[in-house]
């Protein structure tokens, strides 16, 4: 553990040494909050109470939808971008050789990145929402607001653990068909639709919403903005998280067979 520990703390580092790339990120985050948020504003005004959210909980919804946008990789990325060049490299092989299990490697190394992010992107745009609209933070008693801020940094946890599985998949693809990157598309679409980054999966035709809430995509933005704004209390509460840790249980096994097939028989590019 003492090895993951050390390559999650070099990931969050790396990412770190960046300090441009951040504000530049940082900046794209708010001036994209604005326009959603906006634009939120003018539909909740028609249609008060649309998906159940009042406008503060729509307004608070788009801003921490913001602030997990990178943490997650909602649009893909992140440490999917080092494994994809090293499968075309070849330099994957030697990190076949290495005595770890490579998924767990890297996904250290995702959850360092993801820690950074929170800290930087995450939170600077949602302070800046915050002065321009107002947003709702948890509510209730001392107890009941603790209860909500560990619920949601744990669901925030297993949601970033559902998306690097997820890209680890897609990555992993790349042994058969050389360049992963088509499916890397069809996974972030279906990720922005059925994360409920785009809009709250409420929004959608019933029959849709049901069978959008329980895919895993719904785990990496649906259910810890939810759990934030204590849309799920109690029982309503263990079920997202159980939904959220079951999927990654699911890809963790799906991804360490995807794996074991990988290491059998390797097609590396250019090596």
């Amino acid at each position: 553990m003492r090895l993951y520990a050390a390559v999650a703390r070099s990931s969050f580092r790396r990412y770190a040494g960046y300090r441009a790339a951040t504000w530049a990120g940082v900046f794209t985050n708010t001036v994209f909050g604005f326009f959603i948020a906006y634009t939120y504003q003018a539909l909740w005004q028609i249609r008060p109470h649309l998906g159940g959210y009042d406008l503060s909980a729509a307004l608070t919804y788009v801003w921490l939808g913001q602030s997990l946008l990178m943490p997650v990789a909602a649009m893909g990325g992140g440490v999917q971008d080092d494994i994809e060049a090293r499968i075309i490299n070849g330099d994957i092989a030697v990190d076949l050789y290495r005595p770890v299990d490579q998924q767990v490697w890297w996904l250290a190394a995702d959850l360092g990145r993801a820690c950074y992010h929170l800290l930087s992107r995450g939170i600077a745009p949602l302070l800046v929402g915050s002065l321009f609209f107002r947003l709702r933070m948890p509510a209730g008693g001392a107890a009941d607001q603790a209860l909500t801020w560990v619920a949601a940094l744990a669901s925030v946890a297993l949601a970033v653990t559902v998306s690097f599985l997820l890209r680890y998949l897609a990555a992993l693809t790349g042994f058969w068909l050389m360049d992963p990157r088509g499916i890397r598309q069809v996974t972030v679409v279906l990720g922005m639709f059925f994360s409920g980054f785009l809009l709250p999966l409420s929004l959608l035709p019933s029959a849709l919403a049901a069978v959008a809430q329980h895919l895993p995509w719904a785990a990496m933005v649906q259910i810890p903005l939810d759990v934030f704004l204590q849309r799920r209390t109690g029982a309503a509460l263990a079920e997202g998280l159980l939904l959220q840790a079951g999927w990654a249980g699911l890809l963790l096994g799906a991804g360490q067979l995807l794996q074991r097939a990988v290491v059998r028989k390797v097609v590396v590019q250019g090596g």
